[in-house]
């Protein structure tokens, strides 16, 4: 029997996780001071590390506590934990300086405001009342100050501004709530708002409180204001104003894409749209994302003009989650204002998010009317997430970018240090080592420098960050891909120039086996379907069954192939995409069709003629292009202002009939495992003949796609025994199609995959291009 420990004992913790920046340094000081122990606590490369001394039985209380009951924003993914010789320590605990050691840890993503600073910022009696940057240890600016690890402010954009003493007191006193805030500041010692008005615009610059109220009421005066917000600029106007918004996006020549709003608050979104229980969570999370909602009906009434989200059932709404956004609403006793605003990136199209605010007078001169600014440098760009929330009240994230970011995901296997860069549209760059991964913010599309520039000012960032030095490099195999390019370039500088090039459905689906946890030993029927990909025989692929693992892959099945005319410039013509499906399929244009009445005789003729002689014709197994074809001849969509503008128009057609009929267009299935759409075609031209409405025409097309993808994954299963399905790509961010795959899926008895915090979209394909590259030894190599 084991005598009971009776003097002091004395105990090492090193605690790894989110543990920076998110208040649990005062924390493990109330807790170690509250059980009268001694020690001290401090910030390390590896996370937090802690000495404590005193009783036995207080200092197993402080361990079980430590684990069990974190600050909110903390993680604890781990803590290593060694007895030390008792010194007979029995001062005060205390929290040391940072150790500038090497190691890794965790970095909190920003987050929205929270209630406690809410509450000084309306109080009038404190002296953060008003203040845009009114901030402590529980919420706001993370990632998008840091400039490396550890966190303490020296490491932040907030290094310039020196403490006051009343912020100083705040930061040092144990007991106060902005312990150790690396953010913390007042009135008093910054950061600043400003006002830059346009030339001509007749307004004076101005400061701060001014600055807030000259910006509130030129928004509700009609103008267009350039709002810094925590990871770039908006721009910003009144969401019931149409003239506003039209001009906003004649100036952004936005097309018909939609805009995404914030509301003043929750009441407001509630009026907006319809909201379930866990969108209502999703809104107000501290992450505050941007969530896709049904629209009421009718379409808001005075809340919305209808040129924010044109033809769409669905609008973008988020809320405020920066003190200068609730300010930007105004204060109780604030003149009147609009309780909806439109809230888009500040950016030209194809261009990165601005964040430099002298870049943001020249890039976003000509779009916005006024500037309203501040002082704190943004270390890192980060645009807004966007998820929805599908009908069991799971979350599906579409981007990945603010809020997220760079909470790690936490891989099945370890992997080798990579750095995964993405693709070329809804580009995301990930770094991973051992069993985490960590995606950078979105980068959005690499057609333009500045794109590929920001890229790299991500990917050092995010390196900076976490430690990762990686010794591999990770890309898609398109030889014309700017990512791809630039990885090369990237490899070069690596000692032995190590580039592993990954096909792009098989990332897809490797992406989605990493977020639910598979360890490699399970293959997958992998369901890959998107608008464009490089194939293995050089076409493009994107209506893919693969059976895959991270060591590799084997193409099952396919959705037939057809020409692509015109290559990539043609996906802007759905007219065009209809008529080379039937011309694939063997059905003739008679002249009723409404994707041939589209076309003008000399575009039809062109592309006869095209076809005929396969010039300048891609062969694609695209599902998203056939999806674009289908909503020409549905008679929704025959021309695309914007990406994937076809299938949105297509699912939100669908989305009003779903419940008309249970019918479900036939497909076919070759002895060559193509999916043949001739018969679909078929029937949905003679019910389109029959003068059957569009959004039928458009459920039965969703119900056939489900229909085609469950017999094909039974054939699958009853040739290999595979029994786990993954549903990938950017097109299952539509979710009716991915609502009516998995309900067929799971009624044959499949075990579905789907995404949920990665995007199935190419934004999460950085992540299975870094598990297919860092768990495999033999992979094409450059």
């Amino acid at each position: 029997m084991t005598a009971p420990v009776t003097g002091p004992v004395r105990r090492a913790l090193t605690v790894r996780g989110t543990v920076q920046g998110v208040g649990f340094r005062p924390y493990v000081h109330r807790l170690a001071a509250g059980l009268g122990l001694a020690g001290f606590v401090g910030n390390t490369g590896d996370g937090v590390h802690i000495e404590i001394e005193g009783p036995a039985p207080e200092v197993d209380r402080f361990c079980v506590l430590l684990a069990e009951q974190p600050p909110p924003l903390a993680t604890v993914t781990a803590v290593e934990d060694a007895v030390l010789p008792a010194t007979g320590d029995t001062g005060a605990f205390a929290i040391r300086s940072t150790e500038r050691a090497g190691g890794r840890t965790q970095l909190p993503p920003d987050t929205a405001t929270c209630a406690d600073c809410l509450r000084e910022l309306a109080d009038p009696g404190d002296r953060r009342h008003r203040h845009p940057f009114v901030t402590c240890t529980h919420c706001g600016p993370r990632f998008t100050i840091a400039t490396g690890m550890p966190y303490d402010r020296v490491a932040t954009t907030m290094a310039g501004f020196p403490m006051c003493p009343s912020c100083a007191h705040e930061y040092r006193d144990p007991a106060d709530r902005r312990f150790h805030a690396q953010p913390v500041a007042c009135p008093d010692c910054g950061p600043r708002l400003t006002l830059v008005p346009a030339d001509g615009l007749g307004v004076r610059p101005a400061r701060d409180a001014d600055a807030l109220a000259t910006a509130r009421a030129l928004l509700a005066a009609g103008k267009i204001v350039a709002v810094k917000g925590l990871g770039g600029y908006h721009l910003a106007c009144d969401a019931t104003d149409a003239r506003a918004v039209a001009a906003l996006r004649d100036r952004k020549e936005r097309g018909g894409k939609a805009f995404a709003v914030m509301c003043a608050d929750l009441g407001t979104a509630e009026r907006l749209a319809v909201l379930s229980t866990a969108e209502r969570a999703a809104l107000t999370s501290a992450r505050r994302p941007i969530v896709l909602l049904r629209r009421r009906t009718p379409a808001a009434g005075p809340l919305l003009a209808d040129q924010v989200c044109p033809g769409s059932p669905h609008v973008g709404v988020m809320l405020p989650y920066t003190p200068v956004h609730t300010l930007l609403f105004g204060l109780p006793g604030d003149p009147p204002g609009p309780r909806v605003l439109v809230m888009t990136s500040g950016n030209r199209s194809g261009e990165p998010i601005v964040t430099d605010d002298a870049e943001a007078l020249t890039r976003l001169a000509g779009l916005a009317d006024a500037w309203l600014a501040h002082d704190r440098p943004i270390a890192a760009p980060c645009d807004d997430s966007l998820l929805r929330v599908r009908p069991d009240g799971t979350e599906q994230v579409l981007r990945r970018s603010r809020g997220y970011v760079p909470r790690p995901v936490r891989l099945p296997v370890p992997v080798r240090p990579v750095l995964a860069v993405g693709g070329d549209l809804k580009n995301v760059p990930c770094l991973g080592e051992g069993e985490h991964a960590w995606f950078g913010p979105h980068i959005g599309d690499m057609g333009e420098l500045a794109a590929l520039e920001a890229a790299e000012r991500a990917e050092r960032h995010l390196a900076g960050l976490t430690g990762v030095s990686p010794a591999l490099v990770a890309a898609d195999r398109h030889p014309g891909y700017h990512s791809t390019r630039r990885a090369r370039r990237r490899a070069s500088r690596l000692p032995d120039g190590s580039l592993r090039l990954v096909q792009h459905h098989h990332a897809h689906i490797a992406s989605a086996m990493a977020e639910h946890g598979l360890d490699g030993t399970t293959r997958v029927i992998g369901v890959a379907f998107d608008g464009t990909g490089y194939g293995d025989d050089g076409t493009v692929w994107g209506g893919e069954i693969l059976l895959a693992d991270y060591a590799g892959y084997r193409r099952y099945a396919h959705l037939g192939p057809a020409p692509l005319p015109g290559g990539d410039a043609g996906v802007a013509n759905p007219c065009r995409l209809a008529l080379a499906r039937l011309w694939a399929a063997g059905v003739a244009w008679e002249p009723d069709l409404a994707s041939a009445r589209a076309c003008t005789d000399v575009e039809r003729a062109v592309l006869r003629r095209q076809l005929d002689r396969q010039a300048a014709c891609v062969p694609t197994s695209s599902m998203g292009r056939l999806f674009d074809a289908v909503s020409s001849l549905a008679g929704v969509c025959h021309r695309a202002g914007y990406e994937a503008q076809a299938a949105l128009e297509l699912e939100a057609a669908a989305t009003e009939a779903r419940d008309a009929d249970e019918v479900a267009y036939p497909f076919g299935f070759e002895r060559q495992r193509e999916i043949d759409p001739a018969p679909m075609l078929r029937a949905l031209l003679e019910d389109r003949r029959r003068g059957t409405p569009a959004p039928v025409l458009a459920a039965r097309f969703h119900r056939g796609v489900a229909a085609a993808v469950a017999g094909i994954c039974d054939r699958a299963r009853a040739e290999t025994g595979l029994t786990t399905v993954a549903l990938t790509g950017g097109v299952f961010a539509n979710g009716l199609l991915e609502q009516e795959c998995t309900a067929r899926l799971a009624a044959a008895g499949f075990t579905v995959l789907r995404h949920g915090a990665v995007p199935p979209n190419d934004g999460g394909l950085a992540l299975g291009q870094l598990m297919v590259a860092g768990t495999a030894n033999n992979h094409e190599t450059e």
